[in-house]
């Protein structure tokens, strides 16, 4: 049988009508992984992993439209995925789709699985315009924005992480309540996997003893922390005596994807020579978090993860950042001491260091997930449930992260990570 298609590009292995002729295994069920961004798609390798070792299952990948996909081929050629064009992804059937954004979704010919890309629902989405008409803002996930197309829901199902957000999303689009599953949060687990290694975190990140290691966490977007300006990173490294302090940052994908790694690298290369260490976006980010002492952070997802840890906090970036007020997010906000960039830093950071709201964080790390440690469990239960086959015996366990790459600034022009 010959097959025609309108693009050279096209792949006709594994997914022609005459697979059986042409592919070496023949395949039960075929996954499409939908891949938006970079930091979605690292969330759904956490999903991808849970189907190891099933050689009835074939995982294909694809690229989704959307505003921040700078950085997502050369993500996708890193793993050696089998990668669709997405003209060709949405003329094609699955058996399964796994997404962690939510833009084009109602194109796919998949009952879809959405996932949050980050720590539960707490941004609020930018309003929708219909005409001289907007609709409020609503949260970014849990909208019937994202989640409704032609009167129906999209998602043959919403991974929430807590069982609290079912209320949220209740409020939100009660339409989509009888699909939402309480699954749990892949990065919660791996955090508090991590925890029994943090002497070996901070080791790789060449933080002695005597040393307090100050993270600087930023998200992406003018309200972020270094939205608001770089001047907060630039005195922090100024002004922290090096005998005494580390200062390591960890920025969001999107700030890199968005500008470009060479001029993320070219913008701090200055402080890099100065003693910065920059946490390259090739790696993990939860041994960073692991291994610090105290966290400057903003209204970003690590800001939550980094409340696991016990770690002191600081918040920067704007204070009236669009985010939930229901949201754990919005609870950590209310409570943190903001780090004020007309006074002297180091005043501020000593003054912190005592975590006088240990509770509270407590309180905050609890609403991140319902279900901790479990997620691989029963996400790898829910795949299988959707994918209509029968899960093979095996042991699911959460590793702990792998140790954090940084940037190196050895030469001019370098910044390769280490």
């Amino acid at each position: 049988m010959s097959l025609t298609v309108p693009e050279a590009n096209w792949r006709h292995v594994p997914v022609r009508l005459d697979v059986e002729r042409w592919a070496t295994r023949r395949t039960r069920r075929r996954v499409l992984v939908v891949v938006h961004t970079v930091i979605a798609g690292r969330r759904l390798l956490d999903v991808t992993r849970l189907l190891e070792g099933d050689i009835r299952v074939q995982l294909i990948f694809t690229q989704a439209p959307d505003v921040f996909s700078n950085g997502v081929p050369e993500f996708l050629e890193r793993l050696g995925a089998l990668v669709l064009p997405w003209s060709q992804a949405v003329q094609t059937e699955f058996d399964l789709a796994l997404a962690a954004g939510h833009g084009s979704l109602h194109d796919l010919t998949a009952p879809v699985v959405v996932l949050p890309h980050g720590a539960g629902h707490n941004k609020l989405a930018p309003a929708a315009s219909h005409g001289r008409t907007a609709s409020p803002p609503g949260v970014y996930g849990l909208s019937r924005q994202r989640l409704i197309r032609d009167g129906a829901v999209v998602p043959e199902a919403i991974v929430l992480a807590h069982h609290e957000e079912l209320t949220r999303l209740g409020r939100e689009c009660p339409e989509a309540l009888p699909v939402a599953e309480v699954v749990g949060d892949p990065c919660f687990d791996r955090v508090m996997a991590s925890l029994p290694s943090r002497a070996l975190y901070r080791q790789s990140l060449t933080v002695e003893a005597r040393q307090r290691l100050i993270l600087v966490c930023s998200t992406w977007g003018p309200d972020s922390l270094l939205g608001q300006g770089w001047e907060t990173l630039e005195r922090l490294v100024a002004e922290l005596p090096g005998d005494d302090y580390r200062i390591a940052a960890l920025l969001h994908p999107h700030i890199w994807n968005a500008h470009g790694e060479l001029q993320v690298r070219t913008w701090l290369a200055g402080l890099a020579r100065s003693g910065l260490i920059l946490i390259s976006p090739h790696g993990e980010w939860a041994g960073a978090v692991v291994a610090a002492d105290q966290i400057v952070a903003d209204h970003g997802s690590v800001s939550l993860y980094g409340a696991m840890t016990g770690a002191p906090m600081l918040m920067a970036g704007r204070p009236d950042a669009k985010v939930d007020p229901s949201s754990p997010m919005a609870e950590l906000m209310s409570f943190t001491p903001r780090l004020r960039p007309e006074r002297p830093m180091c005043p501020q950071i000593k003054r912190s260091s005592t975590n006088r709201h240990a509770v509270r964080y407590e309180r905050v790390a609890a609403r991140i997930t319902s279900e901790p440690g479990r997620f691989a469990r029963r996400m790898r239960a829910l795949l299988y449930r959707k994918l209509r086959l029968r899960a093979p015996a095996l042991r699911t366990a959460t590793e702990p992260a792998r140790l954090p790459l940084t940037v190196r600034f050895d030469e001019p022009g370098s910044g390769v990570p280490r």
